[in-house]
């Protein structure tokens, strides 16, 4: 008997009761905005193949579960990724309120909207390809608000245009096509070899057959300078010429 209620102790003594993961890290309780931005710091360092909930709770100095009560899981937190950028965009038009007024104010704030929006990318690439594969997987109901809010600013801004319903579609279409490949042109992978001096072999074009390939060999260096600011405004404006040119 005496060994049966030793046996029963010693079981009790070793069993742990089950906890939840606390959200108290290394810098306080979480948040989803400091979940966010650390997983946005995290892609920024390191790229998108290094985020996940257990490095990120490494990260905030947490478990992992303790992340699930901000974001469902890897998706959601991709998603989260989409959402920080676009709080971030909104954060800038802010900062600096568009002045334009008359009747082509509407132009000059897609002008302002489509800086703000490269500045952004180009302050987080590695984040960048989920703007377009995130919306390719969610829903329109189920993006971010700070997406769909943006969706509305540009909507608004070409119905005040005098665009009838066809036309603000085909623009809202033709302007977020242009923007979003536009940035990713930017920030594609062109060199092949940073450390090498040589304009030639830095991009590697010893490596594409001079036969095959003669204009493409000829046009990468210059295809592998940034347009900048100035090549997204001239797109944007030949394109607007195109879709309004009736309205205006």
């Amino acid at each position: 008997m005496a060994k049966e209620q030793a046996k029963a102790r010693g079981k009790g003594a070793g069993a742990s009761p089950a906890r939840r993961a606390s959200d108290r890290g290394r810098y306080g309780r979480l948040s989803r905005e400091r979940v966010l931005a650390s997983a946005l710091e995290l892609v920024d360092r390191e790229g998108l193949s290094a985020l996940s909930m257990r490095r990120l709770g490494a990260e905030l100095g947490v478990e992992a579960m303790a992340l699930y009560r901000y974001a469902e899981g890897k998706d959601a937190l991709l998603d989260g990724l989409v959402e920080a950028l676009y709080l971030e965009l909104e954060e800038r038009l802010a900062a600096v309120p568009g002045t334009s007024a008359g009747k082509a104010a509407w132009r000059s704030e897609l002008h302002r909207i489509a800086t703000a929006t490269y500045d952004v990318c180009l302050s987080h690439p590695q984040a960048v390809p989920l703007l377009t594969t995130r919306m390719l997987a969610v829903p329109l109901a189920q993006r971010p608000l700070a997406v769909l809010k943006d969706h509305e600013r540009v909507l608004t801004l070409l119905s005040e245009a005098g665009l009838d319903e066809t036309r603000v579609t085909a623009t809202f279409r033709a302007y977020t096509a242009w923007l979003l490949g536009y940035v990713s042109a930017e920030l594609r992978l062109m060199v092949d070899n940073p450390e090498e001096p040589d304009p030639g072999f830095r991009l590697g074009l010893h490596r594409m057959p001079p036969h095959e390939l003669p204009r493409l060999r000829e046009t990468a260096p210059a295809l592998a300078a940034r347009g900048g600011p100035e090549g997204l405004a001239a797109g944007l404006d030949a394109l607007l010429d195109r879709f309004t040119a009736a309205a205006e």
